[in-house]
């Protein structure tokens, strides 16, 4: 254990240097790269944002919910951005496109390329900052208050969230294993998919509607329902375990998923290296 542990962090600061050698090898293109990323991610929340702070609230919502679910899901989409926003979160790419040979070429396990592969530390961390402030902010001001339990239930739900994402991502984009071609750029529409939907109060959505939104396409348990127990007036209840929960089934259902996927890669192989495949 100690041995992979040295291993993995070894190969992250491998990865955390060659991202600050691309950010300090010009101040204009990281000022842009960096500026970029905040721009969009404050752009994802700002329809809710604005709506909350004109009318004080979105449904049964008050504004500092509202803002709390927000800083919510910017604080796990940039911590996903800096662990995998150079691999799982776009697969679709890198299975489409023949790269996931470059992968199981190297002389190291898969999961842990997978892992550590693209860390951006330098690149991400003043989003995860801006979302870390606004959520800490609009917390203290939430009915209930911030106590040691309260804590320690957002951090499982943070780890949930993120879980179910990256779940939702590699088993939309193993559909890349068997069509190459039309399906090479799902990841992007299932990543925009997140991000749009993902930062919306979803109470006054219809039950059905709701129970799809959780499960089939589960954009709901990346911000509404966690944020919805954490932020209510009577602090974190046992609603507070429905995403921790849920984190470990989507998992299961991604590695089967992939593991599916990659068996039938194995057969056929990738079309980028064949003469009539859409990639050379």
């Amino acid at each position: 254990m100690a041995g992979r542990a040295r291993e993995l962090t070894r190969l992250w600061s491998k990865y955390a240097g060659m991202n600050l050698l691309t950010l300090i090898r010009s101040r204009r293109s990281a000022a842009i790269e960096i500026g970029t990323d905040v721009v969009l991610n404050v752009a994802v929340v700002s329809t809710s944002l604005l709506l909350a702070q004109r009318f004080n609230g979105i449904g049964q919502w008050d504004k500092y919910q509202i803002f709390f679910m927000l800083g919510y899901a910017m604080t796990v989409n940039g911590a996903l951005n800096i662990f995998f926003g150079y691999n799982l979160r776009m697969i679709s790419r890198r299975i489409g496109r023949g790269q996931l040979d470059h992968m199981l070429l190297q002389p190291q396990p898969f999961w842990r390329t997978f892992i550590t592969e693209g860390f951006m530390p330098f690149s991400e961390p003043s989003v995860l900052v801006i979302a870390g402030a606004f959520m800490g902010w609009s917390a203290a001001r939430l009915p209930a208050g911030v106590t040691a339990l309260w804590v320690i239930a957002l951090v499982a739900n943070l780890i949930a969230s993120g879980g179910i994402v990256m779940a939702f991502q590699v088993i939309w984009g193993a559909i890349a294993f068997w069509a190459p071609m039309s399906a090479e750029e799902i990841s992007s529409s299932t990543n925009r998919m997140v991000l749009q939907l993902g930062t919306l109060p979803l109470n006054v959505v219809a039950t059905g509607l709701q129970a799809t939104l959780v499960t089939v396409v589960p954009v709901g348990l990346t911000a509404w329902l966690p944020a919805r127990e954490l932020a209510g007036p009577g602090g974190p209840g046992l609603g507070a375990l429905a995403t921790p929960l849920a984190a470990p089934v989507f998992l299961i259902l991604a590695v089967l998923t992939f593991r599916r996927g990659l068996a039938h890669y194995a057969e056929i192989g990738s079309q980028r290296y064949l003469s009539f495949g859409h990639r050379r």
